[in-house]
């Protein structure tokens, strides 16, 4: 998902197709991704999940929408009799470059929904196959899930990236893997530390994004800016909201802070200078006292931290 600008994947705002007003809302919000929920706040009926997707289709083509990378549509799974016509409309729609699918439990479930993908390019012919890939997230909510994530995290479509789409993400849906697994939420989410760090760390082997839980409770910003910081230590790389308030907060704590920044700043410097002297490594010294010795890793994470406030518009300091 990178344009010429590396595209942030800091916040994903649900927004349900189940009222005209909360579409026309989604117009102005600064969410990195925006996604288009077709799923669980639709209710289960036949009728009321063609109306939502009839709303949506006729939303996405009648505005001036956000950039189309921005734009993602959750699907109801494979497991439903509403997903073969959910995965038909989204694939007629070129704006919407990226499909959240839920219950994704193993591979053979990306399998069948890369094959509705094909089915849209060849049988068809909804989209032009030179365009852009469409990527799917995969959303992990069982037990099932967790046992088959590096199968899953590994997945590729048999018909490759082009016609078959193109796994970006992992997804961790809390609420559903609790339930699944009997689980009880609490507020310090030590029940959960396994199951998420084990998410970032199979996302990471694959080149993956690891996007965390929502925050239930959509009111108490303070908490979810503990568990925003929470989450970015563990090292995912964004967050779900379910409520517009939830989105300032998400952004502004899924980029490193300007001290990460300025310590960032200054180890790229100070190697710069010991190369330029001939040198393979340097020391760095610490506030209040002492020096840390620079070495390849640090780098690299040294050159993270600049690469994503750069594409945040965060200012980077000089520094000698």
């Amino acid at each position: 998902m990178r344009a010429n600008k590396e595209q942030l994947g800091r916040s994903y705002l649900y927004v349900p197709a189940t009222a005209e007003r909360m579409l026309e809302k989604s117009l102005t919000t600064p969410s990195d991704v925006i996604i288009y929920d077709l799923e669980d706040s639709v209710p289960p009926s036949p009728a009321d999940k063609k109306g939502a997707r009839g709303r949506l289709t006729h939303f996405l083509t009648a505005n001036k929408l956000p950039s189309h990378e921005r734009i993602a549509v959750r699907l109801n799974s494979t497991a439903t009799p509403f997903f073969a016509e959910d995965i038909l409309q989204a694939m007629r729609l070129p704006c919407v470059r990226t499909l959240v699918m839920p219950k994704i439990h193993s591979a053979q479930d990306l399998d069948q929904v890369s094959e509705e993908i094909f089915l849209a390019y060849k049988g068809h012919k909804f989209r032009n196959p030179d365009g852009p890939a469409v990527q799917i997230v995969a959303s992990i909510e069982s037990a099932k899930a967790m046992y088959n994530l590096g199968p899953i995290a590994s997945w590729t479509s048999r018909y490759g990236p082009a016609l078959g789409g193109q796994l970006s993400a992992l997804l961790f849906a809390a609420e559903d893997y609790c339930a699944d697994t009997g689980i009880i939420r609490t507020t310090s989410r030590q029940e959960l530390l396994y199951t998420r760090s084990h998410i970032v760390v199979i996302a990471k082997a694959f080149g993956l994004k690891a996007i965390d839980m929502v925050c239930v409770n959509y009111k108490d910003l303070q908490y979810l800016r503990d568990e925003c910081e929470d989450g970015r230590r563990l090292g995912f790389t964004g967050k779900q909201a379910i409520h517009p308030s939830q989105v300032e907060v998400i952004q502004s704590t899924f980029v490193p802070s300007s001290k990460e920044i300025l310590r960032a700043a200054r180890i790229l410097r100070q190697m710069e200078k010991a190369h330029l002297s001939h040198k393979g490594a340097a020391g760095l010294e610490l506030e209040g006292g002492g020096m840390e010795m620079i070495d390849a890793p640090m780098i690299k994470q040294a050159e993270n931290v600049v690469r994503i406030a750069k594409a945040a518009g965060l200012p980077i300091p000089d520094v000698e």
